[in-house]
């Protein structure tokens, strides 16, 4: 009898842990990055896309020309593109896609990324026509953005559920409350994916997470929330531990339109009374780079501005007393679930009651967030990272959430969209990064680190977060 070894099968699926459940599957109508987690580059893709190091390439656009004033850039779309429903891409959908964004009701959680937009034009099947107001030299990075995705008309009113896009893997089932599973694209017009199949298992418990990964349920976990297992899982041949950077800016953001938060000289009183060591000492074990404004400090403009709000709680007391608060005030700080603000809003809530200020904590879960305080505008102080890329522009909105109104600061964003002299982008980044510090908008508390568990054996996963996605068009088993 002869024995005949079974012949290794290479491994072809993936279970990613991931925190957050989307609350939705449309990336173009909501602020959850939990979206684009799932779905950038995976699903959907944009005429740009952003690389592993937050280059700006070409995606469904393979090429285009910019016209000697800047206004009008001309897309050449790539050939025998599908929809994941058997529909070609074509022009159409470019100009569907930046009209609905841009629209008078639009839900597009970054509608200002479309604003400078005057026209959208098909001149035929694979050449799109975008007509700028205006020079806008950050207008390819835009289109990079997981709001800025293509999507088809036919696809929309089941978009929520069943989303449907151009990429490597398509949608295949959603167990809400449980897991997103994606399947590789045969008629994908790029590189296929290796993987055969990849799940999406949302896991929010950080307890639960640490189990998950150690009995190998799931085989990779970006964004893992809990760093005090990272030294546990290095020392185990079984996984890999990679811990890059985001475009994570961590916040104590505060409501401006709020009393006493409306007064510049409170919230400078709050930004004095945070030790930002102690957060990321406390809440995620060392990891992360402190900052002292809203704007990554990977990035070649960035400004160190840490000195405006150094930690001095005497300082605190002082200021407090100035603005005629010296018994100090209460307000709310509201969190959502990610544990850089669960457990940093303990450590935040003691320091400022270390001055005076008390708070009334409320857990909320990520649609609760989003609808109290990121639509709502209903909160005192929350901790929130914001994750998407090079987005300091958000300070120019006064209807964002933190309803920050500087018609100086505003200039200077009109002034940066219209400027492409890369000298002279680099001073109105500086003057901007300046000016919120100074008007202590938010508490810059530090720029989130990335740390990634999965099996030694997996390779292609990206270290760094440029934007906020899981992109697994890459990744593969070695054999």
């Amino acid at each position: 009898m002869t024995f005949v070894a079974p012949v290794a099968q290479a491994k072809s699926d993936l279970v990613v842990g991931l925190q957050l459940e989307p609350p939705h599957l449309d990336p173009t109508s909501a602020a959850a990055g939990a979206i684009d987690q799932v779905l950038y580059a995976n699903v959907f893709e944009g005429l740009t896309r952003f690389g592993p190091d937050g280059s700006v390439n070409p995606g469904l656009a393979e090429s285009w020309d910019i016209s000697d004033d800047g206004r009008v850039y001309t897309f050449h779309l790539r050939k025998g593109v599908t929809f994941h429903d058997g529909s070609a891409l074509d022009a159409g959908d470019v100009v569907f896609t930046l009209d609905r964004a841009r629209a008078e009701d639009s839900q597009n959680a970054q509608k200002a990324l479309f604003a400078g937009i005057e026209s959208v034009e098909a001149l035929d099947d694979l050449t799109a026509r975008v007509t700028l107001a205006q020079p806008d030299g950050g207008f390819l990075f835009n289109m990079a953005w997981g709001d800025a995705v293509i999507v088809a008309p036919e696809s929309i009113e089941s978009i929520k559920q069943s989303p449907v896009g151009t990429g490597a893997f398509r949608f295949k089932g959603w167990v809400q409350g449980d897991r997103i599973t994606l399947e590789r694209n045969p008629d994908y017009w790029g590189e296929a994916a290796r993987l055969d199949s990849a799940t999406f298992k949302f896991i929010s418990d950080p307890t639960a997470a640490f189990a998950a990964v150690m009995a190998e349920d799931v085989q990779a976990f970006p964004f893992y929330p809990a760093p005090e297992n990272l030294p546990q899982f290095e020392a185990d041949p079984r996984f890999q531990v990679l811990v890059g950077s985001t475009e994570g800016e961590t916040i104590l953001a505060m409501n401006n339109a709020l009393p006493p938060l409306d007064n510049p000289m409170v919230r400078r009183a709050v930004a004095h009374a945070i030790d930002r060591k102690a957060i990321m000492e406390g809440a995620m074990f060392g990891l992360g780079t402190a900052i002292g404004t809203h704007f990554a400090p990977h990035h070649p403009d960035y400004v160190d501005l840490m000195y405006l709000s150094d930690y001095d709680p005497e300082l605190s007391r002082q200021l407090l007393a100035e603005a005629g608060m010296a018994e100090g005030f209460t307000t709310t700080l509201k969190l959502p679930p990610p544990s850089y603000a669960r457990r940093g809003g303990e450590i935040v809530a003691a320091q400022l009651r270390n001055v005076g200020i008390e708070t009334e904590i409320t857990n909320l879960e990520w649609a609760q967030w989003l609808e109290e305080v990121f639509r709502g505008k209903d909160f005192g102080l929350t901790i929130v990272s914001h994750t998407e890329p090079m987005d300091i522009g958000i300070y120019a909105r006064p209807e964002y959430y933190f309803q920050y109104d500087s018609p100086d600061f505003q200039a200077l964003n009109a002034a940066l969209s219209t400027e492409t002299d890369p000298e002279k982008r680099s001073e109105l980044l500086v003057q901007m990064q300046t000016r919120i510090a100074e008007d202590h908008v938010n508490a810059y508390l530090f720029q989130l680190a990335v740390p990634t568990v999965a099996d030694a054996r997996l390779r292609g996963l990206w270290a760094d977060a440029p934007t906020q996605a899981t992109d697994l068009t890459g990744v593969y088993w070695e054999e």
